[in-house]
């Protein structure tokens, strides 16, 4: 057994079980692929996929748990390679945050901005997804970091790290009557058109359970995943829009009236996932600790090897 067999199960599973496919990404021949495969297997004694013919077509229940082990033994080389790396150069990299698009737009520009002052040599790439894709990006080791306030806690190989807390507001036309209302409530909201988060994004959860609470059924007239976009259509007055607090800026959107809805809702928190015992160089926790500064890199530290888990805002 070797690593090269189980860097070739691995990119056989990402490529849909396309040999081919596979051993162009390595580099490498289809039928050297193949060979290594059944090695693998022989040594193992279980076969790792499903065949139909000389085509994979599956992957076997004792290849699942053979996978899990593989991509963990992959990741581990892949931090013993930065070890390294980080002694020669601490201040030179790469580093990829998966994130949505209400963190992209209005939370990270000012860190980001902080962050390459300090180290201008490290390539920074921002990818944008729903709550889950940007964790699935991390787990796959696409990304170094996620960051976002839905689903991290779903995911028990991440670590989840609490950086701020935030609710939300309405934002209507200038004259719109839900910015004269007073008291705010669920029910005066409740009576016109609302545009809002899609159910995957940006704390929407806790706003059907605002309304569920109080036996009220929205007429929720068109959701997106984007604030900006909310913002667009509430701006035509095609309803009434429940906004991150974050995401309403009184010199941009001159065009909109804003009321806070803090007492409305159960607040939101925005989180840090990193896999666990994964290893970070150190702009990586330079960058978590610009991002939130309660979090130094000892409690990020103790956190990623196992003893942080419940770290409390």
């Amino acid at each position: 057994m070797n690593l090269q067999q189980l860097r070739y199960i691995h990119e056989v599973v990402r490529q849909n079980l396309n040999v081919s496919a596979a051993a162009d990404a390595l580099f490498t021949s289809q039928p050297g692929v193949s060979k290594q495969i059944r090695q693998l297997e022989d040594e193992l004694g279980v076969e790792v996929f499903v065949r139909h013919g000389k085509r994979l077509v599956g992957v076997t229940e004792p290849g699942r748990q053979v996978l899990q082990l593989a991509e963990r033994m992959l990741r581990d080389m892949a931090s013993l390679k930065q070890v390294g790396e980080e002694f020669s150069n601490e201040s030179r990299g790469s580093l990829s945050i998966a994130t949505t698009h209400t963190q992209a737009r209005y939370v990270l520009p000012k860190v980001i901005r902080d962050f390459v002052g300090r180290f201008p040599e490290v390539r920074l790439s921002l990818h944008q997804g729903s709550p889950r894709q940007v964790c699935e990006m991390v787990l796959s080791g696409e990304a170094d970091i996620a960051i976002a306030t839905e689903a991290i806690d779903e995911y028990e190989e991440l670590v989840m790290l609490p950086c701020y807390q935030w609710n939300r507001c309405i934002v209507a036309t200038p004259r719109h009557p839900i910015l004269q209302a007073s008291p705010l409530t669920l029910e005066a909201i409740a009576r016109y058109p609302l545009i809002t988060y899609d159910d995957a994004f940006t704390g929407r959860s806790l706003i059907n359970k605002a309304f569920l609470g109080r036996g009220l059924k929205p007429n929720v007239v068109l959701t997106a995943i984007d604030s900006d976009v909310i913002k667009t259509y509430v701006s035509m007055d095609l309803g009434i829009g429940i906004l991150a607090r974050m995401a309403f800026d009184p010199a941009a959107d001159r065009e909109l009236g804003m009321a806070d809805a803090a007492h409305l809702f159960e607040s939101s928190t925005t989180r840090i996932g990193l896999r666990r015992n994964a290893y970070l160089r150190g702009y990586i926790y330079a960058f978590i600790e610009l991002f939130a500064p309660h979090l130094t890199r000892r409690s990020v530290e103790t956190a990623i090897a196992g003893g942080g888990d419940d770290y409390q805002l």
